[in-house]
């Protein structure tokens, strides 16, 4: 389609951002802009992916356009501030869409051409009409009342948080034309909700060195991923992990030590590096899953799940006795030298997201707004959620190494405890 200016605090195209430091092509970007639903795509900086439903308004000369895609020589990808757009492709082989989710029956705002910004009324109204009409508008939610389609997000208003009994919603015509029109079904778009994905980092440099602190494989990509997205500041890391950076962490190349990120990741419980921080985030998840995930990660990286000859190996019970202590230690050390601390348990953030977070983000000492919560909450999983848990056919954990882990769960239970903060949560504490 052209090269076209790229203005970073006014993007056309920013329905779906994605980056690729080693291997972005034009295929690659518009074939994960037409999974989800959008018209074009548009590449800048050689690995960067922009997806959106309409053209940038202004044109460049094609000269200006001069990064080569990372992964595809010869083949142009943007320039500084420039954007190659493409129209978006479906791959061969047909639609390959990305499924629309039902998201379920709610009780309808009192007016909602004020809640939605989109409206369509049509006979025999499918709920694939309504989503492709909201997709092409760019509104994450598509919403059916009878024969009425709106668009629009998660808000203050119509927060999907008070699903109604589904048999409210059924029971006529196309299963949607609702009692008296007071209930609508609600689905999710294949559109990225755009409201909490423009990130930058700190204009002045922090004056509170803040550590986000994890044992690996508690979720701290995760909760990287909530922050970055409820702040719209990037997270620093005490490491640098490519596969990361390539995924859109952009303060992974950042010094650790710069103060220009939110916080900084680090899994370093040694008395020296804990007294570096000013305060910290310690995020702590139950330990079984914590070994799982890391030994996943570290025999098939951050998406992948180690074979069964992986787990019945001498490995696993090795890693399981280093690793268990270490699990224990790391809290126990923050807790003794960690300056000020704000305990955080996965399982606690999983369930009850939005407060949890409006914990950490005042931790932090930034102020969001509910609509951009609603959002984070929106796009919840990020980039780096395995696909569903991978059921082994076999139970991974020896009675001798539960007992291990379990004196190691107490323990921790009781320093927290010790230190007036809430214990373990009760679902995998030892009764």
């Amino acid at each position: 389609m052209g090269c076209f200016t790229d203005d970073t605090r006014d993007r056309t195209l920013k329905g779906a951002v994605f980056y690729d430091l080693r291997k972005m092509t034009v295929a690659h970007c518009q074939e994960a802009c037409a999974e989800r639903a959008y018209s074009y795509a548009g590449l800048a900086y050689g690995a960067e992916c922009y997806c959106g439903n309409s053209l940038p308004a202004a044109a460049a000369r094609p000269e200006e356009c001069n990064s080569e895609c990372r992964g595809q020589k010869g083949s142009v990808c943007g320039g500084v501030n420039r954007l190659s757009v493409y129209r978006a492709e479906e791959p061969p082989g047909g639609r390959t869409r990305r499924n629309v989710i039902y998201r379920g029956c709610f009780r309808a705002p009192e007016n909602l051409t004020d809640t939605f910004p989109a409206s369509l009324i049509q006979p025999n109204l499918t709920v694939e009409m309504c989503s492709e009409f909201c997709s092409k508008k760019e509104f994450p939610l598509a919403v059916i009342r009878g024969q009425e389609c709106y668009c629009g997000y998660p808000t203050g208003h119509f927060s999907l948080h008070d699903g109604m009994d589904g048999l409210r919603c059924s029971g006529t015509p196309n299963g949607s034309s609702t009692a008296e029109g007071r209930y609508c079904l609600v689905y999710q778009t294949p559109v990225q909700d755009t409201r909490c994905t423009d990130r930058k980092f700190l204009t002045t440099k922090s004056k509170v060195f803040v550590a986000l602190s994890s044992f690996p494989g508690a979720g701290n990509t995760w909760a990287r991923h909530l922050i970055e997205h409820a702040t719209g500041y990037y997270t620093g890391s005490y490491y640098f992990d490519g596969a990361l950076y390539n995924k859109g962490f952009k303060g992974e190349k950042d010094h650790w030590r710069s103060r220009r990120t939110i916080c900084v990741k680090t899994h370093e419980s040694g008395k020296t590096e804990i007294e570096m921080f000013d305060s910290a985030i310690l995020l702590i998840r139950n330990p079984y899953k914590s070994l799982m995930a890391e030994f996943n990660r570290k025999y098939a990286g951050h998406l992948g799940y180690a074979t069964d000859r992986n787990w019945k190996s001498k490995e696993w019970p090795d890693f399981v006795n280093s690793y268990a202590s270490w699990w224990a230690s790391h809290v126990l050390e923050w807790l003794k030298y960690g300056k000020r601390l704000l305990i955080v348990h996965y399982e606690d953030l999983k369930h009850s997201l939005i407060p949890k977070l409006k914990e950490m983000v005042e931790f932090l000492n930034v102020t969001v707004t509910e609509d951009r919560l609603l959002c984070v909450e929106n796009n919840r999983d990020g980039n780096f959620k395995r696909s569903g848990a991978k059921q082994k056919n076999f139970e991974p954990f020896t009675q001798q190494m539960k007992d291990l882990i379990n004196r190691y769960i107490l323990t921790v239970d009781e320093a927290l405890r010790g230190r007036n903060f809430s214990g373990l949560p009760r679902e995998y504490v030892p009764r």
